[in-house]
């Protein structure tokens, strides 16, 4: 469980990023980053989208080859100390569900989805920590189908945003032929240029002191420019100016012949040169000085806080987790009544650690996050509620989630009331229809919107019946929940998984 992992211990980001795969373990022995190991192939999983949105076969077979050889380095790692995380390409992918199927298969891990966001503000979570300061500063991480752009100061990111345009997408629409010129050159340049236009005022020069680097593109960069003689590894309108026009001399993608270019970058150079001076023109930048850390490093640090968070006031960090953070803003945010949420996020934990007592602390957690937010959807509507709040957790930015995870809670929100079929197919996991059920009997329970006795009901698992344990006295003063538990052993008793068993009592009213 991922309570019992030790944080100081082993940790493990996995980043499958749309050009390269990378493995990083590290720990944090007393706070301070030590690195184990580090393991990056190129993949190029972006560059097998095809024109339907669809990842090819064979971008999934390198991508999973790649997968199994992380998860043999992986033997022994709990749950609980990796986390890995897929960007753009599978934000994308419309056969995604697919491929991270096979892929968490051969990995053995889960795998997460993140938004662009959320992807920004790991990026400079492994910045700021690796690399300190209090000036403000911008943070640039090109990848291989997006930019992340994020203006932060000390370790507070003050602004972040994702732009669809990375090195592989780029190269493979304006340089598809491998020619090299310069009007190919200024057509990505202009287009490029179109997709960050809109962070022209958010990210103003006039905003930061410092402009950094994270990653592939700018690490690639930087190292040719060093290892030429034409800088010290920083990144100049000049440099790059220099790039382009080596680029143009060789004429083709495979001429190109510059020293500390590794022949993996090869390919996909033009693309990222291309964003690269974009950015420097657009945003002024005289100087882009290569960053320490980037997101895999960025997925360990948050993984350390996480689990830190998990152990409660012992850890020392009960909201050092985003993710608390961000429940209470869009409680904030939407006007929930606070009060009522704590009512039925107390009952439902408590019916959900009588059923499911050795449920890992993420799952749990998750139930929670639920409790909390499920009635976000009045501020829309009373009427359907839980579908507004399914659908706003579905979309809403909310540091620290992933995608995949704010899914997972949108679906028990969806599912707090009303028919069962709506979420059939996630019903199929028997741990998702405990958490269903424990927050359908929590908010039957407190539907009165005042205090409850959290003790008066009790779950007990059998097979697949769950029964429900109250007093005769209980149910006799409480006439309106008896109908309403009635009504939810019929609806369970038509779709779902589980049957809801009521005492005899009931049965015969």
């Amino acid at each position: 469980m991922e309570s019992q992992v030790n944080p100081a211990g082993p940790l493990a980001a996995v980043d499958i990023g749309s050009n390269s795969f990378r493995l990083e373990i590290g720990q944090l022995p007393h706070g301070r980053y030590k690195r184990i190991d580090y393991l990056k192939e190129t993949v190029r999983l972006g560059a097998g989208l095809d024109g339907s949105g669809m990842l090819t076969e064979e971008a999934q077979q390198r991508g999973l080859a790649c997968l199994r050889r992380f998860s043999a380095r992986l033997a022994g790692f709990a749950p609980g100390q990796v986390r890995a995380v897929a960007t753009q390409t599978l934000r994308e992918a419309r056969n995604r569900n697919a491929f991270l199927l096979r892929a968490q298969e051969a990995l053995g891990f889960p795998i997460e989805v993140i938004s662009g966001r959320e992807e920004a503000r790991l990026i400079y979570a492994g910045v700021a920590r690796l690399q300190p300061s209090d000036e403000r500063r911008l943070v640039i991480d090109i990848g291989g189908r997006s930019t992340e752009l994020i203006l932060g100061q000390g370790s507070q990111p003050l602004v972040a945003e994702s732009f669809g345009v990375g090195c592989v997408s780029l190269s493979l629409r304006y340089f598809q032929d491998g020619l090299l010129t310069p009007a190919a050159f200024r057509a990505a340049q202009v287009a490029a240029g179109a997709e960050l236009e809109e962070a022209l005022q958010p990210f103003a020069r006039d905003k930061w002191v410092q402009a950094l680097g994270s990653s592939g593109t700018a690490g690639a960069v930087s190292q040719l420019l060093q290892a030429s003689g034409q800088s010290d590894g920083r990144i100049t309108p000049a440099g790059l100016r220099w790039c382009i026009e080596r680029c143009i001399e060789a004429g083709h993608i495979d001429k190109i012949e510059v020293p500390g270019l590794k022949p993996e970058r090869r390919a996909v150079l033009p693309g990222g040169l291309a964003i690269l001076y974009t950015l420097a023109a657009q945003f002024q930048i005289e100087t882009l000085s290569p960053a320490k850390g980037a997101l895999r490093q960025g997925v360990v640090f948050d993984l350390h806080e996480r689990l830190l968070a998990a152990r409660g006031p012992a850890g020392g960090a009960a909201l050092r987790d985003p993710r608390e953070a961000s429940v209470l803003e869009l409680q904030q945010r939407f006007r929930v009544d606070t009060a009522q949420t704590a009512r039925v996020a107390a009952l439902a934990l408590k019916l959900f650690d009588e059923v499911m007592p050795d449920v890992e602390v993420e799952t749990r957690r998750e139930l929670g996050w639920a409790c909390a937010l499920h009635e976000i959807g009045l501020m829309v509507s009373h009427h359907d509620h839980h579908r507004h709040s399914a659908y706003l957790l579905s979309n809403v930015d909310a540091p620290g989630f992933s995608q995949s995870q704010q899914r997972r809670i949108a679906d028990l929100v969806l599912a707090q009331r009303g028919g069962l079929r709506k979420i059939e197919p996630q019903l199929s996991s028997e741990t998702f229809a405990w958490q269903v059920l424990c927050l359908r009997l929590a908010v039957i329970k407190t539907h009165a919107r005042g205090p409850i006795d959290p003790q008066a009901l009790a779950l007990r698992p059998s097979g697949r019946d769950a029964h429900l344990h109250f007093t005769r006295k209980w149910a006799d003063s409480h006439p309106r929940t008896q109908f309403l538990l009635l009504e939810e052993a019929n609806t369970w008793a038509r779709t779902g998984p589980l049957r809801l068993v009521l005492p005899t009592f009931i049965d015969a009213a």
